[in-house]
Parts: structure tokens; sequence; C-alpha cells
């Protein structure tokens, strides 16, 4: 009888965990939950998408429900260097330049990071990084010590 009721805990444990676990997530206001989120930016040419998600999540969420990072490496890094431009709006023709997202997003709450092993390896300019940027010393193990803290990883 003491066997089968371990067995009957033992399979039941998951279930209180997972229960326990959603049942303490803070709600937001507006009926998400609260949310730690880091997006991971690669790719110069997947940076005005990833700012553009990152806004469109603020919208939804709530600045005040969510705390994000956006972190950069590699040619993705180069969106944090003032003067970098990014793909051509198909609509307007223009150029995207990203230091007015980068602003708009800052002002809004989020951290920017960019990796040090890339500024070193691409030989950017440390008096060209824009100013809302924190250098970190590796993209890669920063995006992974945050998720480790408990931020959702988002790759646009």
């Amino acid at each position: 009888m003491k066997l089968r009721k371990l067995a009957l805990m033992a399979t039941m444990l998951p279930f209180i965990l997972v229960t326990a676990a959603c049942s303490t997530m803070e709600k937001a206001e507006n009926g998400y939950n609260k949310q730690k989120v880091v997006y991971h930016v690669n790719d110069i040419n997947k940076a005005t998408g990833a700012f553009r998600n990152a806004k469109n999540h603020l919208n939804a969420v709530g600045e005040k429900n969510i705390n994000m990072t956006i972190v950069t490496h590699s040619t993705g890094a180069f969106a944090l260097v003032d003067g970098s431009m990014g793909k051509k709006n198909p609509k307007t023709g223009k150029v995207y330049d990203f230091g007015d997202q980068i602003a708009s997003l800052a002002n809004r709450g989020v951290r920017f990071q960019i990796c040090a092993n890339t500024i070193r390896g691409k030989k950017i300019d440390k008096n060209k990084i824009n100013v809302n940027a924190e250098i970190v010393p590796s993209g890669v193990a920063q995006i992974a010590d945050l998720e480790q803290q408990g931020y959702l990883y988002i790759k646009p």
C-alpha cells in the first residue's frame, strides 16, 4: 500500500510543481503575465524587424509589465553603432537609421547590450557605440546568463 502511495505521489509531483509555478506568475493589468525577455540580434539585416517587434511587444504588454533586453553581436552589433544603416524601407525608399529606434525604445526602458568580442573582432570604434548601449564581455554568454535568470529568449 505504501508503495502505491509513493508511486502516485511521484507521478503527481510534476503537475504540482507546474501548478505552483503558474500560480506565482504575476499578472499585468492588461491580462498578460509580467515578462522578462531577451531579444537576440546577430544580423544587422534583421535589426529593423527586431526593433519593430520589441516596440510592438512593449505596446502589447506595457512598459511597466516588462523587463526587456536586446543583446547584439556579430553583424547585429552594428545596429548599435552610430551612423550604421539598415535596409531600405520598401514604402518610402529611405534607409533605416537605427538611432531613432534605439532612443525611442531606450526611453521606454529597453536595455541594449553589445558584445565586446564583436567590438574587438570587427574593430568597432567604441566612440561610435550608441550612448544607450552597454558593453558586455560576450553576447552569447550574456544571453545564456539572462535565460538562467528567467528571461524568455526571442530570436526575430
